[in-house]
């Protein structure tokens, strides 16, 4: 028996328009017959493709169809009853190449009576892509028509041109999933499946087949031949012998829904006994193959063709650096011309005499992380202490494609740091979103990234490779790397661990500031720079989860402290917002930075490494006055105002808020129990509902939060002294993770320094009871502050869309202008 791809009868196609030219669908233009008005639509006849299922009355039901072939308006009143957004999905676009969108979305909606599949059209699409039309969000329609596809027969879809929101809510919707094929294909165009909503790496749909199972197979190793003789023999042949090789690395999801190709590809190093080459799999043969296709798999492959190699193509490390590669050509699987057959071979029926070579890997210690250079590729294994929430980060400037990714930390034993680990999707979305702490993750083909032209002592961290897989516990059996011998110390160390005092030290989601921006902001090219003024621009145009660092020109003219209690309630617009006055305590303050022993790394250059309380320059002394009334112009309990900022703040053309801190920034410690609920809060919207008995009641503010009392908000006023924003800044201090944010990476910015320190010792303080009151503007926070009045300053800020109308700004890093073309940190 042999699993594989069959060639079908192929049917003649006419020819395919040239580009810039009008679709061949049925898209009347204004006014044409067709075209619903608001507060109708033309609904679809039980049994055509993309129509309704189930009964009743509503905006939903068949009562409402009317017209037909013979009709001049396709229409049907929905009437005024909202509906549910039960999924959203995204798919290539057909249009002409200056269209404004690439993508199209299909809206799955529902009543309690029926669902149904509506394309949107194009111009609400921003609706979806900043996650304020999403599944769950209830809807109205307004205005909608019924569009025929020319090109097919029998074949419409209702198009939606008018929607109100109506609100979030845990409305009933029908359980009867909607008619049409299955797996369900794209309403528009011919598309053969859609794209997962937020990435273009990730498989997503029915028609990815989950797993083929293994067949049996009579292996005539008399007919094979190997890797290296196809090298020799491949131009003088259009037929090849049966090929049997092992899978030893394979890629993510490549060309996977680019407008400009036409096409799915993934890429694999496969081997045998003579060397290793490339593997390429084709179009159709994804859907069907890939999820199989895992490191270790035996493969037999027959009508398969060989193809010079493409040149720009990345390549993995091998584990053995002592085989041999054939990189002039690949091997090219096809489910036409020739239609390639694929057998996965048992693992337990693969025999020796084959002379297939074992997976190999090249797995180190934390502790071995220090010596390695950049860019090597190496394997990693470690406890989950740290996950961030899934962010992405655009492609390329003004498009529509983005990656994935998201930051975690993981312990192995060997060293008292964690590996750092920037991990952008590897097309195992599976993986990719259960990663949560306490977990033992797995990752492979990595590499180090160390900023050469930085201080050699800054964290260096790892990245994904094209070639990177991730796993996590649930997903280590059957594994080839569990056979190695650091993976095996590391499972040795786990044993002696206590549970309870790892999982004390877990922390997940929130803003994660990392890395870090460089020393000098020459590393920078002028093109962050960005006027004050087009900040809002650039909120705007962000997309849902988006993550950009920006540069402001500016002066700092404004400061105020923000503290939240766990008693603080949500605020409007998911704002966490407690302002209190609080008193200081000195005594406790400056034992706190002894015990702590900030005072060794807090600051170069201005103050004293190793002294004292008054040396450091904190301003207290023993035997000072802990009332902090203070006659100093400017300054209260809780803030402090330029003599500039109050000359100009009430002439502003524009001022611009963005200091709120919501649930999402803020990162808090991991609960065991309600994991499902964290992860579900961490990463991206899903693109289906989730039904009510699905989802928890439980709230992300109910959470105790990873670090901090409270927070900052900065007032940047621009150099022009006409615009001026408000941002926070989050102090980088866990007591409980001490090298989840590192005081160290902001020591050359005066400013920040002291928020954070002051807020670390506060912090520290409280936890262990020494200090009940602390005065967060404390002397030291206004003098840097008074430093840098009036004097231009060029401020990197962070800034993330969370979905509706929530962005976060975060200030991350001050450089100050000494003179004119140089720039250096605060």
């Amino acid at each position: 028996m042999t699993a594989g791809t069959r060639r079908r009868g192929r049917r003649r196609r006419p020819p395919r328009q040239r580009p810039g030219s009008a679709p061949g669908r049925g898209c009347r233009p204004r006014g044409a017959p067709g075209r619903c008005h608001a507060g109708s639509y033309r609904g679809k006849r039980r049994g055509e493709p993309g129509g309704g299922h189930g009964g009743g009355r509503g905006p939903l039901s068949a009562e409402g169809i009317r017209g037909g072939a013979g009709s001049s308006q396709l229409s049907a009143v929905p009437g005024a009853a909202a509906v549910t957004v039960v999924a959203v999905e995204r798919y290539l676009a057909q249009a002409p190449p200056a269209a404004r969108s690439h993508y199209w979305y299909d809206l799955t909606l529902a009543d309690s009576a029926r669902r149904h599949r509506c394309h949107l059209e194009p111009r609400f699409n921003a609706l979806v892509q900043r996650a304020r039309l999403r599944p769950g969000t209830r809807v109205r329609l307004t205005r909608c028509s019924y569009r025929y596809d020319e090109k097919r027969l029998n074949h419409g879809f209702l198009c939606l041109e008018g929607l109100e929101r109506a609100g979030d809510g845990d409305t009933a919707v029908a359980d009867t999933p909607p008619d049409g094929l299955c797996p369900l294909q794209p309403l528009r165009g011919d598309r053969r499946h859609y794209l997962p909503l937020w990435n273009n790496e990730d498989p997503y749909g029915d028609v990815w087949v989950r797993d083929k199972p293994p067949v049996q197979v009579d292996v005539d190793v008399s007919k094979l031949t190997n890797l290296g003789h196809l090298e020799m023999t491949w131009r003088s042949r259009v037929h090849f012998p049966p090929l049997l090789v092992r899978i030893l690395h394979k890629s993510r999801l490549r060309y996977y829904g680019k407008p400009e190709k036409k096409m799915d590809m993934a890429y694999f190093e496969v081997a045998d006994g003579s060397g290793m080459m490339s593997m390429v799999l084709w179009n159709s043969l994804c859907p069907e193959w890939y999820h199989t296709m895992k490191v270790g798999s035996v493969l037999l492959l027959e009508k398969y063709a060989i193809k010079t190699s493409f040149p720009f193509k990345t390549h993995p490390t091998p584990g053995d650096s002592q085989m041999k590669k054939f990189a002039t050509i690949e091997i090219s699987l096809n489910g036409r011309d020739p239609p390639t057959e694929i057998s996965i071979i048992p693992e337990d029926m693969v025999k020796p005499e084959w002379g297939l070579p074992e997976v190999k890997y090249r797995f180190i210690t934390r502790s071995e992380l220090e010596d390695l250079p950049n860019n090597h590729t190496c394997d990693v294994i470690g406890l989950v202490t740290f996950v961030g929430r899934a962010e992405r980060a655009r492609k390329r400037e003004q498009g529509e494609d983005f990656w994935l990714y998201r930051w975690a930390h993981a312990i192995d034993g060997t060293s008292d740091q964690p590996f750092i680990l920037e991990l952008f999707a590897t097309s195992q979305p599976d993986v990719f979103e259960r990663i949560h702490p306490m977990t033992y993750l797995v990752c492979t083909q990595m590499r180090v990234i160390r900023n050469l032209t930085e201080n050699p002592s800054r964290t260096i961290y790892l990245t994904t490779s094209n070639e990177s897989q991730i796993f996590i516990t649930g997903w280590h059996k059957g594994q080839p790397y569990a056979k190695d011998d650091k993976v095996k110390n590391f499972i040795q160390w786990t044993k002696s661990q206590s549970e309870s005092d790892q999982i004390k030290k877990t922390i997940i989601g929130g803003y994660y500031p990392f890395p870090r921006p460089p020393e000098s902001f020459l590393k920078y090219s002028e093109s962050v720079l960005k006027p004050i003024g087009e900040i809002g621009k650039e909120i705007e145009d962000l997309h849902y989860r988006e993550h950009k660092q920006i540069a402001v020109q500016g002066i700092i003219s404004a400061i105020r402290y923000k503290s939240w209690s766990n008693a603080a309630e949500e605020a409007p617009g998911g704002e966490l917002l407690q302002v209190q006055c609080v008193r200081v305590n000195a005594i406790a303050l400056k034992q706190c930075v002894q015990d702590s022993g900030w005072e060794e790394q807090i600051w170069q250059g201005t103050h004293t490494r190793k002294a004292g309380m008054g040396q450091i320059g904190w301003g207290y002394q023993e035997g000072v006055s802990d009332t902090p009334e203070t006659e100093e112009t400017g300054r209260t309990c809780d803030s402090w105002q330029s003599d500039l900022w109050a000359q100009v703040k009430d002439k502003l053309i524009n001022y611009l808020h963005h200091s709120k801190i919501f649930p999402e920034s803020i990162p808090c410690k991991f609960d065991y129990v309600h994991k499902d609920f964290l992860l579900q809060q961490y990463n991206l919207l899903a693109a289906v509902h989730q039904p009510i008995e699905a989802r928890t009641a439980k709230n992300i503010s109910e959470f105790k939060r990873a670090h901090g009392l409270g927070y900052y908000e900065v007032t940047v006023l621009g150099v022009n002294h006409d615009i001026a924003i408000d941002v926070a800044f989050l102090p980088l201090f866990c007591p409980d993770n001490p090298h989840l944010f590192q005081l160290e990476d902001i020591q050359n910015d005066t400013l920040l320094s002291c928020m954070s320190c002051i807020s670390a010792c506060q912090q520290k303080a409280t936890s262990s009871e020494k200090l009940h009151d602390t005065f967060p503007l404390s002397d030291e926070i206004v003098k840097a502050a008074k430093d840098l009045d009036g004097k231009h300053v060029v401020c990197i800020l962070d800034i993330c869309h969370l979905g509706d109308d929530k962005v976060e700004v975060f200030l991350s890093k001050i450089y100050k202008t000494m003179e004119p073309g140089v720039l250096d940190p605060v």
